[in-house]
């Protein structure tokens, strides 16, 4: 999908929001502390990718489940980051 100019805005805005949470973070800082009184210095490198897509129109808009497998470190993350998930329920 190509984005226009609006478009690579707002994800850049979605960025440098995680980008500040993961910074103003006391649990991400305690951590950090943690590995230096351990005696190590940390470099952090997080990658992240937004992906896109357009959302159906009005007339095609009919009610899908949809699935999505998350790993135990995707939850600890997730968490990490204050983003709640709710389990699913039996189908």
């Amino acid at each position: 999908m190509e984005m226009d100019e609006h478009t690579k805005k707002l994800a850049e805005e979605v960025g440098t929001a995680i980008n500040e949470s993961v910074q103003q973070s006391t649990g991400v800082a305690a951590a950090i502390e943690r590995l230096r009184q351990a005696g190590f210095e940390m470099e952090l490198t997080l990658r992240l990718e937004i992906g896109l897509r357009a959302q159906p129109d009005e007339e095609s808009n009919s009610q899908t489940a949809g699935s999505l497998e998350l790993t135990d470190e995707d939850l600890r993350v997730l968490r990490a980051m204050k983003i709640k998930i709710e389990p699913e329920g039996p189908s």
